[in-house]
C-alpha cells in the first residue's frame, strides 16, 4: 500500500500539516510511523478527512465526530444516518436559538440608534438631561414582558376589542405600508382557523417583529386582538376581529387553509 508523509497529506487535502497533527492526538486521525518517526498515511486517510470536513462544517465538536466516526468505520449507512439526525436536530435548534437572539439584539440596536438620534446636540458634559441614560428598554425585554403580560391578563380584560370601533387611524399611504410589513412578517405561515379569527403558526425568530408589529397595530385598530404564544421553535399568532372587520382581517393575515 501507497504511504504518504504528512506533508503529501496536507498538499492533497488541503489540510494544514499543523491540523493533520492536532486530529492525530486527538484520537480522529491515527497514523502510522516510519522507522525514523515520521508519521505516515494511506489512502484511507483521505476519505476520513474528508468525513470530518463534512462534520465541522455542520458545526459538531470533535467528541461527536470521534463518536461518528466510529459508527462510519464500523456500521452501516442507515447506522450512520440514525445516530447523525439526532445530532443535526440539536445542531438546528441551537442555531435557531441563535438567530432568535441576534435577532432580539437587532431591534433593540434599532432602538436605541432611533432614540439617540432623536436627542439634541449639547456642548455640556454628558448628564441625565442628555437622554442618554433614558433610552428606551431593549427591545428584546419589552417582547418578553409583553408575552409574560398577556399570560397574565384575566380573561375580561382581553375583551376590549370586542367593543372597539372598526376604524383605523392611519392614512391611506401607512395603512398600505402597515400591510406589506405584515405580508412580509407571516410569509408562509401555517394558517389555522379559530372562533372569531385565525392562528398563524410562524418561526419563533419572528417574535420580536411580530410583536412589534401587533403593539403598533392595536394603537391604530383597537379592534384587533392579538395572542402570542411560543411553542419551541415556533410561535403561535392568535388574531380575532368582530365580524365587521372580517374583510380586513383576511387582507392583512390571508385567508384560513
Amino acid at each position: 500500500m501507497s504511504m504518504m508523509r504528512i506533508s503529501q497529506l496536507a498538499e492533497r487535502t488541503g489540510f494544514p500539516a499543523t491540523t493533520l497533527r492536532f486530529y492525530d492526538d486527538a484520537g480522529l486521525l491515527p497514523a502510522g510511523r516510519s522507522p525514523a518517526g515520521y508519521r505516515l498515511y494511506g489512502e484511507d486517510a483521505v476519505a476520513r478527512l474528508t468525513f470530518i470536513g463534512a462534520a465541522k462544517h455542520l458545526g459538531l465538536p470533535l467528541q461527536e465526530i470521534a463518536e461518528l466516526l466510529a459508527v462510519w468505520e464500523s456500521g452501516a449507512c442507515k447506522e450512520v444516518k440514525a445516530d447523525l439526525e439526532p445530532r443535526i436536530t440539536a445542531r438546528l435548534d441551537d442555531a435557531q436559538q441563535r438567530i432568535a437572539e441576534l435577532s432580539s439584539l437587532t431591534a433593540s440596536l434599532h432602538a436605541v440608534l432611533e432614540h439617540l438620534e432623536t436627542l439634541p446636540d449639547r456642548d455640556q458634559p454628558c448628564d441625565r438631561h442628555c437622554g442618554f441614560l433614558n433610552s428606551p428598554r431593549p427591545a428584546a425585554t419589552a417582547v418578553e414582558e409583553a408575552l409574560e403580560a398577556s399570560r397574565q391578563v384575566p380573561e375580561q380584560e382581553t375583551e376590549r376589542w370586542r367593543g372597539a370601533p372598526v376604524a383605523c387611524s392611519l392614512t391611506g399611504g401607512q395603512m398600505a405600508e402597515r400591510a406589506a410589513s405584515w405580508r412580509t412578517a407571516v410569509e408562509g405561515a401555517e394558517r389555522t382557523p379559530v372562533p372569531g379569527g385565525l392562528r398563524l403558526t410562524l418561526p419563533a425568530d419572528r417574535t420580536v417583529t411580530v410583536a412589534g408589529l401587533a403593539a403598533a397595530e392595536q394603537r391604530c385598530c383597537p379592534f384587533f386582538d392579538f395572542r402570542l404564544r411560543l411553542d419551541g421553535r415556533v410561535l403561535h399568532l392568535e388574531v380575532r376581529a368582530p365580524a365587521d372587520a372580517a374583510d380586513l382581517l383576511a387582507e392583512l393575515f390571508g385567508p384560513a387553509a
